[in-house]
């Protein structure tokens, strides 16, 4: 297992067992430590690699912007380092924006893509677009403890206390400034007109109850990129990797021995 980087602008990492490369991209305020439950299994058939993304967690040294174009150039940067010249790539929540730039950008990187719980374009809605200008305002007066605990009582719901708490503190651990940021980014996402580009062999994983990200998006990814494959994980909202952990590794599975 390798986890140092050995340069200053490198993203930290983490790097377990060997065979076909698999690179695992977390969502927006939280760190690389949201796949635990799941590293050990794919460990076993995969050289796993999971950083964590500039701005969060032991990559919160690296400079802004923290847009998906310089966050996949990161990850590009990381996989040169690893000696990976293609790599399946699963991307989750707001992951799966920088997954998807990665594949756009850096075409010949990426040989499988796996979009979870993510988006095209995150404020499609009404509703999205007011929660898009709110969420910096609650994370200023909340703090990011607080506002971690306002997360999960609204979107990850299906979460034992245990799980809960260790997501709790993962949000909260994140510098609130370098949060706000990230979102705005985050906020300024839109693959739309080039999802058509994306020609890898691609799955599109949803929550039928996500209410973070409701099924349109997948809907909307699925329709943009041709040929890929749209699986709905029935009764799972946006926590499905930690409360249907067994499912996803078994979709997971499936898609990348195709």
């Amino acid at each position: 297992m390798s986890s140092i980087p050995t340069s200053s602008d490198l993203l930290y990492f983490i790097e377990r067992g060997s065979g076909q490369p698999l690179l695992l991209v977390h969502g927006l305020m939280v760190t690389g430590d949201m796949f635990e439950p799941v590293i050990e299994h794919f460990a076993t058939r995969h050289r796993v690699i999971v950083p964590d993304l500039s701005g969060h967690g032991q990559s919160r040294g690296l400079p802004p912007p923290y847009n998906a174009t310089q966050q996949a150039a990161d990850l590009s940067r990381l996989l040169d380092h690893l000696g990976i010249k293609s790599t399946a790539v699963l991307g989750y929540s707001h992951g799966g924006t920088i997954a998807q730039q990665l594949v756009l950008d850096y075409p010949n990187r990426c040989n499988h893509l796996i979009l979870t719980c993510t988006y095209a374009f995150n404020l499609a809605t009404f509703r999205e677009k007011l929660e898009g200008h709110l969420v910096p305002f609650f994370i200023r007066v909340l703090g990011m403890k607080r506002f971690a605990k306002f997360v999960i009582s609204q979107g990850l719901q299906q979460l034992d206390k245990e799980h809960a708490d260790w997501i709790l503190g993962l949000i909260a651990d994140q510098d609130r400034d370098l949060m706000l940021s990230a979102w705005k980014e985050t906020m300024a996402f839109d693959s739309r007109q080039r999802l058509a580009q994306i020609k890898c062999p691609t799955l599109i994983m949803a929550a039928s109850k996500d209410e973070a990200v409701p099924l349109h998006h997948a809907k909307m990814l699925h329709e943009g990129i041709m040929g890929s494959q749209l699986v709905i994980v029935a009764g799972a909202n946006h926590a499905l990797i930690w409360s249907h952990t067994d499912e996803f590794i078994q979709i997971v599975d499936k898609f990348l021995a195709t």
